[in-house]
């Protein structure tokens, strides 16, 4: 697998000690949002269509650090918009990683390459790289010609400076299976450091709210894109708890874990989850004290949770699974090239 062993060792030593100390609800990914503004305009994302008041802000680095103290996540996503726009994105990663806290700085590539100056490479860090297909499919969901091949060149920069650097890909209705399989044998031969895969989630101000997967959908799906990888005809490295892709392909059947991923942007803590838009909270304590978390999940009967597979609510559920006895080896064997 994909994912870091320093990072393995860090998460699996916080998740024993949140359960030492009695906490039900703790949160393991704090998705960070600087800023909402971004340069493209994805179907399939609704950040940008924030009023311009809101676009026109972000968070300092201050703000960023103090939310992460507040959380105390081990693992910080920094998303967007796009936070290679932000004046201070390069102190606000520096603090971080100063914090040991391992970071995912995703982007779309269009700065990192020229960005890459401001920053070090460090095990505490990885770019993120969001790529939906291969260059065609991929210019089509940002809407923008010449977007791929501008990330791939950054990717090889990164790698050549010896940053870590992921990707990031999500899945929609009509996808093609065998063009997603072309697309991680691609990535494997680029030497991505690990690929992350989620299905699309109908999110609310999303542009194109016609390609978004039905719950029975994405099993069928991610079974026949991942069936050559389960099978061990693929040595393709996913930065994912092996239990995570077994959920996504109908093997294991979680229910969510909505507080596992909390949201912070420049409106302060998202109520409860970053997908739905049921407004914000100004203290992480409030957020966890005054929702009501039986009603979001599967297993809550919430409509709006019905469908929902994304990774933000599930790798939460699949790393605290990954801690039960009887997953262990194989969660640990996954992190030497055992699947």
């Amino acid at each position: 697998m994909g994912i870091h062993l320093q990072q393995a060792v860090s998460v699996g030593q916080y998740l024993v000690t949140q359960r030492l100390k009695g906490r039900k609800r703790y949160p393991l990914v704090l998705m960070l949002e600087p800023l909402f503004r971004c340069n493209l305009a994805c179907s399939g994302c609704g950040k940008i269509q924030h009023p311009k008041e809101i676009l026109k802000q972000h968070l300092s680095p201050e703000e960023c650090f103090a939310a992460v103290e507040e959380c105390g996540a081990p693992v910080v996503s920094i998303p967007g918009g796009e936070p290679l726009l932000h004046p201070q994105i390069d102190q606000i990663v520096q603090g971080l990683v100063k914090r040991k806290k391992f970071i995912y700085l995703c982007t779309n590539g269009l700065l990192l390459e020229k960005s890459l100056n401001q920053f070090t490479p460090s095990p505490y860090l990885s770019f993120s790289v969001h790529l939906d297909g291969l260059q065609e499919l991929h210019d089509q969901c940002v809407d923008r010609k010449g977007v791929f091949d501008i990330a791939v060149s950054a990717i090889r920069a990164a790698k050549a400076q010896g940053f870590r650097v992921t990707t990031n890909t999500t899945i929609f209705d009509g996808t093609d299976p065998q063009e997603i399989q072309a697309l991680f044998d691609y990535l494997t031969e680029l030497g991505v450091d690990g690929m992350m895969v989620s299905p699309g989630y109908s999110y609310e101000w999303a542009p194109d709210q016609d390609h978004f997967l039905q719950r029975e959908q994405t099993k069928a799906l991610f079974r026949e894109i991942l069936a050559p990888f389960q099978a061990g005809k693929k040595a393709w490295q996913f930065n994912h708890n092996p239990l995570f892709l077994d959920f996504l392909t109908g093997q294991k059947d979680y229910d969510c874990t909505p507080w596992g991923s909390p949201s912070y942007s420049v409106l302060g803590w998202q109520k409860p989850c970053y997908l739905l838009n049921e407004g914000h909270y100004q203290t992480f304590q409030e957020l966890l004290e005054n929702t009501d978390w039986d009603q979001y999940g599967t297993q809550s009967g919430n409509p709006q949770c019905a469908d929902c597979m994304v990774h933000c609510g599930y790798e939460p559920t699949a790393a605290v699974d990954a801690m039960q006895p009887k997953n262990m080896a194989r969660s640990l064997g996954s992190l030497f090239g055992a699947s």
